[in-house]
């Protein structure tokens, strides 16, 4: 392609971009417009009444619900991929926006993962990431399928897939990892752990627990002092997938995330353990050469090496 042809396009592109900019600041203005409209109204709707206090049971719930198909208010419609792109640069350009939170009866989340790496990618290319979103796409978690340690646990536990997922939470200095526990017989309920370092330091450890004979994919929070401070209870029929959880009220907001992430990864579960099971006898058998991917492999870098 000649110069001048490489300016119009260029030309063309700035110029997309810059719709794409202009819809997004537009929405989210129209957006933000409402909620004062709506404040406003409430407040005057209330003006000289006493607010009414909610009845508490000590549980705060809400639900993960998976949609069936990709066709969904978020990316239906005319450049709608190029305007979420904009709002957010989580919002990668693979990015499939695959269920919603519903808290109080409205959408307080959204989830989204990287469709190429996971449907079109093989070996040990092929990952799982996806992100919990707010309803206007703005980043608030990913959660990453760590091929590289999860092989690692699944060659020490002799075959047994053991699946290790990185967290990263907008209001968190740390990563939390959430593991699949080696620790299971045959037809046995399967546990993942994981822990969460509080402000002075101190870990406090987690273990999600799956229910003995369960349909759906029911599952206990169960915390260090073996007291379970948290439910996930999957609906048996349902199309896309369905989970109501409930936590403890005055729980950490990052163990409430973490809830949520592992909600939205139960539709995923039996094929990450079908993918480690394949990697694992393709490295034992030669076919596969165990490779990282770049950004993985970032995860793993030493913090405290030379720059």
């Amino acid at each position: 392609m000649n110069a001048p042809a490489l300016k119009v396009v260029d030309a063309r592109a700035d110029a997309a971009a810059a719709d794409a900019a202009r819809d997004a600041r537009a929405e989210a203005l129209k957006e933000a417009a409402a909620e004062v409209k709506a404040a406003e109204a409430k407040t005057k709707g209330t003006k000289g009444k006493k607010p009414s206090k909610r009845a508490s049971d000590g549980w705060n719930r809400f639900v993960v619900d998976i949609w069936l198909t990709d066709f969904n208010f978020t990316e239906f419609g005319l450049y709608r991929r190029t305007r979420n792109r904009a709002k957010s640069r989580q919002f990668t350009s693979d990015m499939d926006i695959f269920g919603e939170i519903i808290e109080n009866g409205e959408r307080t989340g959204l989830f989204g993962y990287r469709e190429e790496i996971w449907k079109k990618a093989t070996g040990m290319d092929r990952r799982l990431v996806f992100k919990l979103f707010t309803p206007n796409l703005g980043w608030r978690a990913t959660m990453d399928l760590m091929v590289g340690r999860s092989l690692q646990q699944t060659i020490g536990a002799r075959g047994l897939p053991v699946m290790t997922y990185s967290i990263n939470t907008d209001d968190d200095n740390y990563i939390i990892y959430l593991e699949r526990s080696a620790n299971k017989w045959p037809f046995m309920p399967e546990h993942f752990s994981f822990f969460i370092i509080d402000g002075k330091g101190k870990p406090e450890f987690y273990r999600l627990k799956r229910a003995f004979i369960n349909l759906g994919g029911d599952y206990a929070l169960i915390d260090q002092n073996n007291e379970t401070v948290g439910y996930i209870d999957g609906k048996v029929f349902s199309i896309g997938g369905k989970w109501k959880c409930q936590i403890r009220e005055g729980a950490d907001k990052r163990l409430t995330t973490v809830m949520k992430l592992f909600g939205s990864m139960m539709v995923f579960n039996s094929d990450c353990r079908r993918h480690m099971k394949r990697l694992y006898k393709g490295v034992q058998s030669g076919k596969i050469t165990p490779e990282l991917d770049r950004q993985e492999a970032d995860l793993y870098m030493n913090p405290r090496r030379v720059r």
